[in-house]
């Protein structure tokens, strides 16, 4: 593991007044980069051959792109040197995390990230300390996980890696172990999921409700854990199927195969009263990921969670990292009432670099 005495000298020697934000071109590098650009620092965006037009075409947010063959070639050690020579700072998002490999960020990549990067690897449901084990050990609620299909009882969300592209998940619905065998079956022979991931997927309680992603920022700069929004999730196919009547959904679910593919998000507010609990869930959070990982959260997370009709929150996923959720930057009244005007995650991890290298304390807001 890639700790502070490897990573620290390093950005020791970085030019403070002159720190540059990096961030891979996918996922949320829009954001990140609008950020950034807010607070007026340069920005580099790290691009995969073929995939690199969104990065141009906006041209206001990255002052240097960087083309490689593929993603995971940053990690080179000239590439890497590159960065660091530009007083790089990099940013974790999703596609960071899944085109690199924990591995190779916990062991490999010689660039301060900002953020905990030994955190990044207890999002994944099959890892040891993982995000449920932090939603335990926060005190918070998470569905019943059924140990084995047979267990299932009751309607229930397979969670599953998709077998072509390893940055999407094929969750799917259950109601029993028949209709599991079934389903999976289907999907298997489809090519959707392998069989391989099906074993190694998680089964969770499908819990009713309504879902809010609680977005979150922690500074160790204040010690504070900071709400800053909320947004929901917009799926294809899965959520224009259903806004279907029930009875075209009935005579026309064998034909059409549900996907939870995302691919947008819309904004959303909480009721006032809720607020209370929401801020709880943060600290608590925060409090338990320093004791278990320390030295803890470092910037954004997101506990995506389920509202049920007793006004409780279950944390069904957490995004331990840059979510995706660009909706934020303009729509949120939560860092409005913070800071007196709406900002996204992006601008708030670049405030926090920019202060951090005016205070000299870039040391605490980096591995």
């Amino acid at each position: 593991m890639i700790g502070p005495q490897q990573i620290a000298p390093i950005i020791d020697r970085y030019d403070a007044r002159r720190v540059t934000i990096g961030t891979i071109g996918s996922h949320s590098a829009l954001e990140v980069m609008d950020g950034a650009k807010d607070e007026n620092m340069k920005t580099i965006c790290i691009c995969q051959k073929g995939r690199d037009l969104p990065y141009r075409r906006f041209k206001r947010l990255a002052d240097e792109i960087i083309i490689l063959d593929k993603f995971s070639d940053i990690l080179n050690r000239e590439n890497q040197e590159q960065l660091r020579d530009k007083n790089c700072i990099m940013v974790a998002h999703r596609a960071f995390t899944a085109y690199l490999g924990y591995d190779n960020i916990e062991n490999n990549f010689k660039v301060p990230i900002f953020g905990n990067r030994s955190l990044l690897r207890a999002e994944e449901r099959t890892a040891t300390r993982n995000q449920y084990y932090l939603i335990e050990k926060a005190g918070l609620r998470h569905p019943k996980i059924y140990r084995k299909p047979s267990d299932i009882a009751g309607p229930a969300m397979v969670k599953v890696q998709e077998a072509k592209r390893k940055l999407e998940r094929a969750f799917f619905i259950v109601t029993s172990y028949e209709d599991y065998k079934r389903k999976a079956k289907q999907k298997i022979e489809q090519r959707l999921i392998s069989k391989q991931d099906l074993e190694n997927a998680v089964i969770e309680e499908y819990v009713l409700g309504t879902y809010f992603n609680l977005n979150f920022f922690h500074s160790p700069l204040t010690g504070e854990t900071e709400f800053l929004g909320i947004e929901r999730r917009l799926q294809t196919n899965l959520h224009d199927f259903v806004s279907i009547p029930a009875r075209q959904q009935m005579e026309i679910d064998s034909s059409i195969q549900t996907q939870n593919i995302e691919v947008g998000h819309t904004p959303a507010s909480i009721r006032e009263s809720l607020l209370e609990k929401v801020f709880e869930m943060g600290d608590k959070f925060a409090v338990a990921a320093r004791k278990e990982y320390p030295p803890g959260l470092i910037g954004p997370i997101s506990l995506q969670s389920i509202v049920t009709t007793d006004l409780d929150f279950i944390v069904y996923d957490v995004s331990l990292r840059v979510p995706g959720n660009p909706i934020m930057a303009t729509t949120s009244p939560y860092t409005k009432y913070y800071y007196g005007h709406t900002m996204g995650v992006g601008r708030r991890i670049a405030m926090e670099i920019k202060n951090a290298a005016a205070q000299r304390k870039l040391r605490e807001i980096i591995t």
